[in-house]
């Protein structure tokens, strides 16, 4: 569980999950990947960092995935679904993409899975990771740089119950990334739910549902809004008076959010799985090559697409560059050959109870240019046992 103070940066660390996927045609010449991030309206700055994250890592691969030169056709889904599924079907079927990358929300996963699937080509999603395509969902043309939605969630349930919590006000949006979280938090907190409100994705004024808190004067507040869900969040829940109920959050106050808050964050904890002060060298060249080419703090968008780069770059080395045989590519990508920003990343058989990192308390508040300060030893790990529905052959975890 992460802090929100003066002094340190936004984290945590919950561990990864990645499933099965991808089709691929033989090109010898190049590689084309149809990378997805939502590029319009008050969510634009999560796919932003989803972007900006992938292509670093090809900076680092000097523009090329396992020695092929990579040409990447940019999808804005807009958050609209029915946009998505139009705009990637035109990457398969006109760009031939040989994979399709990214997708911050669920629904917009959801969306695009059969399309992208059915086709024989493999699906790299760096953030979203529904519940619904862990376990028997597991599809073997799809994987994931980032988690089975559950788990981040089930970090902060630890550490409410860890706080002694009795009762806790939820407040997620209505989609399944939502519900994820919902089933996560309730899964390690024991305490009892004094309500369970479940708001539109497009939502910016919580108002109504901030009355609703302080008449229900829970313990803590545990909640889910990412984004500029969460920016507006923030503000208006310090803005009612409320912030001396306790504000645990997912993917609410972090990296993408935080020069939007500023000191309305201060005090506010969050779960999250991966920081950018993680001790390791991959991590720390990450951080610092991102910051210079971009002039503001990566957060866990980024950190899952950098990676999901390195992935696609070992596995299609691993091949000398054939792409056309699609079992042999599968296990080039099950085998995870390459390092991760969060440490050791590796794929778990089914037989093997993979466990998961939670996050820790990182204290960190916003500086006078909006970029948070960084915190040495502000931060404790939770670690507990993968959602017993997660995961499936190639679940790989970092």
């Amino acid at each position: 569980m992460m802090a929100i103070g003066r002094r340190g940066v936004l984290a945590g660390t919950a561990g990864l999950l990645a499933m099965p996927a991808v089709r691929a045609r033989a090109q010898q010449q190049g590689v084309k990947i149809g990378l997805v991030a939502v590029q319009t309206g008050p969510q634009a700055a999560l796919g932003t960092q989803l972007r900006d994250g992938f292509l670093q890592g090809l900076k680092h691969l000097d523009g090329k995935l396992g020695g092929l030169t990579a040409q990447v056709v940019d999808i804005d889904d807009e958050l609209r679904p029915e946009v998505a599924v139009t705009k990637v079907r035109a990457a398969l079927e006109r760009d031939r993409v040989d994979f399709v990358v990214g997708v911050v929300f669920s629904n917009i996963l959801a969306a695009i899975m059969r399309p992208v699937t059915e086709s024989n080509t493999f699906l790299i999603s760096t953030n979203a990771g529904p519940s619904t395509f862990a376990g028997r969902g597991c599809n073997p043309f799809f994987f994931t740089t980032s988690y089975n939605n559950d788990q981040v969630h089930s970090v902060m349930g630890q550490a409410a119950q860890d706080e002694g919590y009795k009762r806790v006000f939820v407040m997620v949006p209505n989609y399944q990334a939502g519900r994820d979280a919902v089933a996560g938090f309730k899964s390690r907190f024991k305490g009892e739910v004094v309500d369970e409100v479940y708001v539109p994705l497009t939502q910016l004024d919580f108002s109504a549902e901030l009355a609703k808190i302080a008449a229900a004067r829970p313990d803590a507040l545990f909640t889910f809004m990412p984004g500029g869900l969460g920016v507006n969040l923030v503000r208006q829940y310090r803005q009612a008076g409320l912030a001396n109920i306790p504000f645990l959050s997912t993917f609410t106050v972090d990296e993408a959010t935080l020069p939007a808050q500023q000191d309305a964050a201060l005090g506010f904890f969050s779960a999250a799985p991966w920081a950018p002060n993680m001790d390791n060298d991959r991590n720390r060249r990450f951080v610092r090559d991102f910051e210079a080419a971009h002039a503001y703090v990566p957060g866990s968008y980024a950190a899952q697409s950098y990676d999901g780069a390195m992935l696609l770059d070992s596995a299609i080395r691993k091949l000398g560059g054939n792409l056309g045989n699609k079992d042999a590519l599968r296990e080039a990508i099950r085998a995870a050959d390459f390092q991760s920003v969060r440490g050791n990343f590796r794929s778990a058989p089914t037989t093997t109870r993979s466990r998961i990192s939670g996050s820790a308390r990182w204290r960190s508040a916003p500086t006078a240019n909006s970029r948070p300060r960084r915190c040495a030893r502000c931060w404790r790990t939770i670690s507990i046992p993968t959602p017993p529905n997660a995961g499936c052959a190639d679940a790989a975890q970092a």
